[in-house]
């Protein structure tokens, strides 16, 4: 079941690399879907789909640690193969209420620009106010909560851990909050610099990946939060000099 995951991981990073070589992906870009004149639900349909994909490639590889600990805690389980493609469903129903809230929000953020000149004439704010939040969250409270709990999966599934396909769906949804709490400004930042950009797709999820599944995850903590802040100065002194925002 982990190679099939891990399959589908693989298979997620190759369409991703597609969309952007093949320059499918500019068109799933906020500003592009929110110029296109798109009915908002179908914008937000083609987002979303392509969300799954990013999901799978960024998030997927720093939860199969967690992933292999619950296959080996309820393998012997029936229905566990059940239990667990419940899990995955969860997993991916929490990351895309998510992506729905940020497409949402962004959408109504380019409706206030076009309403307020002044934003207009200063859009760049915009991009280091997004890295600005990448960075402060860096240093929160609750990203440290959530990122010790990605960090000691056997604490949480020892605790939540039950037999039953629904189980799976609870623990589904109970360790996609954890990751949301660890990743979302970062997640955002992606959803700024557009769906399938895979300079910033790379970045992101190295950061992560070694944030969430490695020993050295506590230690760049400190220093990606002080990254993102030089970057925010940098979008906000220089636009245009950040690729992708």
């Amino acid at each position: 079941m982990i190679r099939i995951i891990g399959c589908a991981i693989a298979v997620a990073w190759a369409v991703c690399v597609w969309a952007e070589l093949s320059g499918f992906a500019a068109q799933l870009h906020h500003h592009a879907l929110y110029e296109s004149g798109r009915p908002f639900w179908l914008a937000a349909l083609a987002v979303l789909i392509a969300w799954q994909f990013m999901t799978a490639a960024m998030m997927l590889p720093s939860s199969l640690g967690f992933i292999r600990l619950y296959a080996l805690t309820g393998a012997r389980a029936p229905d566990f193969p059940l239990a667990l493609a419940l899990f995955l469903g969860g997993y991916f129903a929490v990351w895309t209420a998510f992506a729905l809230a940020a497409f949402s929000g962004d959408m109504q953020l380019h409706r206030t620009v076009d309403a307020w000149p002044w934003l207009a004439a200063h859009a760049t704010l915009i991009p280091a106010a997004t890295l600005a939040l990448a960075a402060i969250y860096q240093f929160t409270p609750l990203k440290d909560a959530c990122l010790k709990a990605c960090r000691h999966p056997a604490i949480y599934l020892r605790r939540e851990y039950r037999r039953g396909a629904l189980n799976g769906l609870r623990l589904g949804f109970g360790h996609a909050l954890y990751c949301l709490g660890c990743c979302w400004a970062l997640m955002l930042v992606m959803f700024a610099a557009g769906v399938a950009h895979l300079a910033w797709m790379g970045v992101l999820a190295t950061i992560m990946f070694v944030e969430k599944a490695t020993p050295a995850g506590s230690r760049i903590v400190v220093p990606v939060g002080a990254a993102f802040g030089a970057l925010a100065v940098i979008a906000l002194l220089l636009p245009g000099a950040i690729p992708g925002l």
